[in-house]
């Protein structure tokens, strides 16, 4: 038998795909609710994206109230970095949307785009991952974590208390996933 080429769908995922097969057990209000959720989620990337090009090109947005344009704004107006990933281990990495260490002050700030509410933790392991990979004690340096979300930024300023836990834990956690792997497990 010689098979069909779907060269236009390689590497691709559909929806409905085998791999994925729950959804044969959805009813349709059920699918309709996953579908929704996944084109949100697509949006939230695209949205990522374009924020990445707009803060690397410097091409601000109409100022406005808005998340999107809030975030994009102020990422600018910082002279923030889109995108980088920060880096402990191949067990523990992360993508801070938008990241500045300068004069001694770390910022991070985080887009959200979904409807769930955002949660700080995120941030402090991005903060976390930053000491760790560049060697600098939380407590020797000022940190301003913000999550734009729903037309609203939440700042918060974490003290080194809530920091080095996290690094701790990290590390902790990393040498358990190393010794599992070394065993073959």
């Amino acid at each position: 038998m010689i098979f069909n080429e779907h060269l236009k769908l390689e590497g691709q995922h559909a929806f409905l795909s085998a791999s994925k097969y729950h959804w044969i057990n959805y009813d349709e209000d059920k699918v309709s609710r996953a579908y929704a959720k996944h084109l949100a989620t697509m949006k939230g990337t695209a949205d990522h994206e374009f924020a990445a090009l707009c803060i690397k090109r410097g091409q601000k947005l109409p100022k406005s109230q808005k998340t999107l344009n809030m975030y994009i704004n102020d990422a600018i107006g910082f002279k923030m970095i889109p995108e980088q990933i920060l880096y402990y281990s191949e067990n523990c990495f992360g993508t801070a949307d938008a990241i500045l260490f300068r004069n001694n002050v770390l910022r991070i700030h985080d887009l959200k785009t979904g409807e769930i509410p955002a949660h700080i933790e995120q941030l402090l392991v991005y903060s976390a991952l930053f000491c760790l990979e560049y060697h600098i004690k939380p407590g020797d340096i000022e940190i301003e974590l913000r999550i734009y979300q729903h037309d609203d930024i939440w700042t918060h300023n974490p003290s080194a208390d809530e920091i080095l836990p996290i690094m701790d834990t990290i590390i902790a956690h990393d040498k358990v996933i190393a010794s599992i792997k070394e065993q073959g497990v």
